[in-house]
């Protein structure tokens, strides 16, 4: 019975392995269509507006900005920054508003083939998705995915719809300050908007800004060029 029943689960274990490198292989070369976040927003009633932009195509201020504000060693790990990490856990240990340690890879594994929420379980899948990605795609490919990807604001997804909404013209051509807002409003999308900012988008968003050319001029986005 116990023979069976460890049969089972290494088959399932098996199963499961070659299914998640074969999804993660065919998204190298097709963009995702659709996400657990987006069929979310649908349950909900809401429109979900997105539009694919490659990375040649979005101008290079937004991956630099989406650097400075979510993941400054995006070049430099693989997947996972400990730094990071230690930091937010650091951080936490004293109270206060929780905050995490999650990397661009990490955010991007998750919402590309995962849930919002699940706790341990979901974090594990993304660790093994997070995995996958850096091992498969590249660089190039995760900062893509991620900037076309990631909640821009209520039913709107990705940095070319975000661009569209709230300046009137597409990701190719955006300024500092205009990559800086989008970036500023990715921890919260559903409660901050990038046209007419107010508190803290405003504040972070001029953070950011400033801290565009700091990432082009230490070659924070080596990985990208």
């Amino acid at each position: 019975m116990i023979g069976r029943l460890l049969r089972l689960v290494c088959k399932l274990l098996l199963g499961f392995v070659v299914v998640s490198v074969v999804w993660v292989a065919i998204y190298r070369v097709v963009p995702p269509p659709y996400t657990f976040t987006m069929l979310r927003d649908r349950l909900a009633g809401r429109s979900v507006t997105k539009d694919w932009a490659s990375l040649d195509s979005i101008d290079p201020n937004m991956a630099r900005a989406a650097i400075a504000g979510e993941d400054a060693r995006f070049c430099l790990h693989h997947g996972f920054d400990i730094r990071a990490i230690e930091k937010a856990a650091e951080r936490n240990a004293h109270g206060g508003r929780i905050r995490g340690g999650s990397t661009i890879s990490q955010q991007t594994a998750k919402n590309a083939f995962l849930f919002q929420g699940g706790g341990y379980v979901r974090k594990g899948l993304e660790a093994w998705f997070t995995v996958l990605i850096e091992a498969i795609w590249g660089k190039r490919r995760i900062m893509e995915v991620y900037l076309n990807l990631a909640e821009t604001g209520i039913g709107t997804y990705g940095v070319q719809a975000a661009s569209e909404r709230y300046f009137g013209h597409g990701a190719g051509r955006l300024s500092p300050t205009e990559a800086a807002r989008i970036a500023a409003i990715l921890p919260l999308p559903k409660k901050r908007a990038a046209v007419d900012p107010h508190g803290f988008v405003r504040r972070h968003g001029n953070v950011l800004a400033r801290y565009v050319g700091v990432v082009r001029g230490n070659g924070l986005d080596a990985c990208l060029r």
